[in-house]
């Protein structure tokens, strides 16, 4: 190691003056390179200190990777970001939207985990995993043993090397054991797409990656593109991702020449602007909403604020996450990389929508102060933290008895015997007195057992929530999504509001 210590600070005592005598070409001021070179000599007198003396001999690339660079990086701001060799491949991964999977679609609950769907030709599906399926255990691990968030961590663990798998079926005496190889698998980033009604379609972005604007596009198309009459863009829970792939986005609804956002920086010697390019396609002129909460971020912002900006539709739900600033991704040496924010974002309105950013070097660019803007029609919107809706919607309320019915896992349990009895479901299937009866049972034999006014009103939603389970285990979760949906009380304000004929 000593060798390694002389040679950086060779190098910082010949770095100082090499770029004091050099002028930088773009005229920005230089760091004062004596108070640079007595700062890093003062950060290497420590590291010898320690290499020398502490009680366990120091790891390099812990004492480098894992606490210098990320010590340093945490006084800019919490977004800018080091990845190692590894982290940095995921990122570029996740920017393809491919990652290794079995493809299979599985309700996740504290200590259990059900299996809902298995797509076609994926190795769960291959392996004979089927819907209703309870995986008890995973490489050795007892789910029912795990705090949740341990669950979590094993799912995602669990789908980068081949997995064993312990699984309990109805109607089987024992446990059944699967092995399951991990595959490359493409993820849709628009994922729900269908009518609500004649007219009225629906889509929703769970992020954007390279190819969500033309998938996008493509799904708007199906659902019958310009002779929709309108359309409900869900971007709730978007935590955004590819920026040029939400402008794409944004562009299937505005005119060219329309601003999508601006940028500015501390090294930008102007405002860089950002149109609608004059050669994008006509865009769509149906009636527009869009949802978003306090999980919409970053790109999915942008696309929310655009519409917002241009008075294009009516943006509805919660208050969004806040975060609007441009991140530069730049590669290092040894395959690591470096996400630093360079500039801030800005509506076309010009608001800022980067909540304030306390206790970092960015906190006086993110004011406390919410200064209020003009859309193109001259309503107030307001900026500096996150996309305000025109119209609050609060998230369903969770009862005593939703919850209780949701954490025991007896949606999924009564409807895997359910479709186990009854082969031939179809869509027109609605969940009869009778089947409400039954599951009534089925939860008091679980130690569920409401009082009449709790089952009275809670009543339609358990009878949704049935309706809704059934669906995914017999026709498909994409089935199961449209029952949801019909119950989702901010897409049913979202309809009231475009059937009004005046939603702004």
């Amino acid at each position: 190691m000593r060798p390694f210590l002389l040679q950086l600070l060779a190098l910082v005592a010949v770095c100082g003056p090499v770029r004091a005598q050099q002028p930088d070409p773009s005229n920005r001021p230089l760091p004062d390179t004596v108070e640079l070179e007595r700062e890093i000599k003062r950060f290497m007198e420590v590291f010898a200190l320690a290499e020398d003396h502490a009680a366990d001999p120091v790891v390099l690339d812990q004492a480098f990777y894992g606490g210098a660079i990320p010590g340093m990086l945490r006084m800019l701001d919490p977004h800018t970001v080091f990845f190692d060799q590894g982290q940095f491949e995921q990122l570029k991964e996740m920017e393809k939207a491919v990652s290794k999977g079995f493809g299979s679609v599985v309700s996740v609950l504290p200590g259990r985990v059900i299996v809902l769907q298995t797509l076609p030709g994926a190795p769960a599906s291959k392996a004979g995993l089927a819907a209703g399926d309870e995986i008890l255990g995973i490489n050795g691990y007892e789910l029912a043993r795990l705090e949740f968030e341990q669950l979590i961590q094993l799912l995602g663990a669990a789908r980068q090397q081949p997995a064993t798998l312990f699984v309990r079926r109805q109607g089987f005496p024992r446990l059944l054991e699967f092995r399951l190889v991990p595959e490359a698998m493409q993820t849709e980033s628009v994922d729900r797409a269908f009518l609500l009604e004649p007219g009225t379609g629906y889509v929703r972005a769970s992020s954007f990656d390279e190819k969500t604007g033309a998938q996008l596009r493509e799904a708007i198309d199906k659902l019958g593109g310009n002779t929709l009459t309108a359309l409900i863009l869900d971007l709730r829970d978007n935590p955004g991702g590819v920026l040029t792939s939400a402008l794409e986005a944004a562009s299937l609804f505005l005119k060219p020449g329309q601003r999508l956002l601006s940028a500015r920086g501390r090294l930008s010697e102007k405002e860089e602007q950002i149109e609608v390019p004059a050669s994008a396609a006509t865009p769509y002129t149906f009636k527009l909403a869009v949802l978003i909460n306090f999980k919409t971020a970053s790109a999915a912002e942008i696309v929310a604020g655009a519409v917002q900006d241009h008075d294009r539709g009516i943006v509805l739900g919660e208050p969004s996450f806040g975060k609007g600033l441009v991140q530069s991704v730049y590669p290092l040496s040894g395959g690591n990389g470096l996400a630093l924010t360079t500039a801030f974002y800005y509506t076309p309105s010009g608001r800022s929508i980067q909540k304030p950013l306390r206790e970092s070097a960015l906190s006086a660019q993110t004011s406390t102060q919410r200064p209020v803007f003009k859309t193109a029609a001259g309503r107030p919107v307001r900026g500096g933290g996150g996309i305000e809706p025109d119209i609050f919607v609060n998230p369903p309320p969770q009862t005593r008895l939703r919850i209780a019915i949701e954490a025991s896992g007896s949606l999924a349990n009564f409807s895997t015997g359910y479709v186990q009895q009854h082969r031939n479901i179809t869509r027109d299937f609605q969940v009869t007195p009778e089947v409400m009866d039954d599951f009534k049972q089925f939860l008091a034999s679980r130690g569920i057992q409401p009082g009449l006014a709790e089952w009275s009103n809670d009543r339609e939603w358990v009878r949704s929530r049935l309706r809704q389970e059934i669906f995914n285990q017999s026709i498909g979760v994409k089935a199961g999504d449209e029952i949801e949906v019909a119950r989702d009380p901010v897409v049913l304000r979202a309809k009231e509001a475009l059937a009004s004929g005046k939603p702004l």
